[in-house]
């Protein structure tokens, strides 16, 4: 990771297709393209990656979770419960459609606790949506049960962990919707863009209504098309979507590399005293595009970041005290501070996340590491960098 590691040629063909065509915009103009409709070629070939039915691009992984959502019906008052480590986006994406965003602690997976999500469960509850942060799932098997129990939504956030599997299948396509983002430092990139992927065609069918202001999509008519539903545009274009076609190409390529390089770096801290490792759930297999590990304390943890850095170790991440990733960072958020009136559902239904009580997602956090796993490193790049790692943190 990330995947603009690794542009070529195939980048810059599928890319010239479109700017030879002049046609940049995914729908319509249908004489002019000389046959190249790059959304819809990654979208057939993206379902069929990810083992599902449907696929809708959209134009981020942001706009994919708030498409997903409301696809599924999800709106004013509605609660989404989702993990307290994640990216902005997860809450961005649910305040949007005036539903309400409701943050319960994480467990050694660094993913949804499910008993604290079961212990959240309210009559509003419409929707569980784990996030498989740094390239590791959530455990979904515990999440779907509770889901059936109280007949809820698993929308699955992929954006960090595509190409990881749970039960032998892609992570994204085990729940009900699963949401990716190819954004410029994503494992596969399309500079900006994002996924919705699902088995369940009425969900595919409003995402694609949805993402592109109502249109039905009925014909090749574009001024004669109906609009079943209010909408908003979510569209990806398709230069971007041209970069991700060849992108999907090399997937597998990335993930071997991604894999070796991982176990390297792996192996070689494995043996230091006081570091462990995130929990994989069982039958999980990560994306390796992040190695995370445990020290014994947030003050160890924090010594042995320095340590790291000091020693050369860059893509080394200390999340706790991270403006972006950890609620610790979200003022904005606890404060809804927002340039204009949020919905009253919001005002009236929002946790008070200044004195909730978060110490055993603060208990995770304080002690994880996470390092990058690049691509583009030769072998000798990543022993040493490994041998780097080993050296600052047994010296700690």
């Amino acid at each position: 990771m990330p995947g603009f590691e690794v542009f070529g040629a195939e980048e810059r063909k599928q890319v010239n297709d479109v700017l030879e065509s002049g046609i940049l915009m995914r729908y319509g103009f249908d004489a002019m393209r000389n046959g190249h409709w790059k959304a819809k070629e990654f979208e057939e070939a993206f379902a069929e990656r990810m083992q599902v039915n449907h696929c809708q691009l959209v134009s981020s992984g942001t706009s994919a979770l708030t498409v997903a959502l409301a696809s599924a019906g999800i709106g004013a008052g509605d609660e989404v419960i989702m993990p307290t480590f994640t990216f902005v986006a997860s809450f961005e994406s649910i305040m949007m459609l005036g539903a309400v965003p409701v943050l319960v602690d994480i467990d050694d997976t660094l993913t949804l606790d499910p008993a604290a999500v079961e212990a959240a469960i309210t009559p509003r509850t419409r929707c569980i949506m784990p996030v498989h942060m740094c390239g590791s799932m959530a455990d979904l098997k515990a999440l779907k049960n509770i889901c059936e129990k109280y007949n809820l939504l698993l929308l699955e956030d992929a954006c960090q962990a595509i190409g990881g599997t749970f039960e032998g299948k892609p992570l994204g396509s085990y729940g009900d919707l699963g949401c990716f983002s190819f954004d410029f430092v994503k494992t596969i990139t399309c500079g900006e863009g994002g996924a919705v992927i699902s088995n369940f065609e009425h969900y595919i069918t409003n995402a694609d209504q949805y993402q592109d202001h109502g249109h039905d999509h009925d014909g090749n008519d574009r001024g004669a098309e109906t609009h079943p539903h209010l909408g908003y545009n979510f569209r990806i274009s398709e230069l971007n979507a041209a970069v991700g076609v060849a992108q999907l190409g090399k997937i597998d390529t990335i993930l071997d590399i991604q894999k070796k390089h991982y176990t390297i770096m792996r192996n070689a801290i494995s043996g230091v005293e006081g570091v462990t490792f995130r929990r994989v759930p069982e039958t999980g297999v990560e994306n390796y595009s992040f190695l995370n590990f445990f020290l014994p304390d947030g003050e160890t943890a924090q010594k042995a970041h320095k340590a790291l850095l000091e020693a050369g170790v860059d893509g080394s991440f200390y999340w706790f005290t991270n403006n972006w990733h950890y609620i610790n960072g979200w003022e904005h958020l606890r404060e809804l501070k927002s340039m204009g009136s949020l919905p009253a559902e919001i005002k009236e239904q929002m946790q008070d996340l200044n004195t909730t009580d978060f110490s055993q997602s603060d208990h995770w956090m304080s002690r994880t590491i996470s390092c990058l796993v690049k691509v583009g490193w030769s072998e000798e790049e990543v022993q040493k960098r490994a041998a780097s790692m080993k050296e600052a943190l047994s010296s700690i």
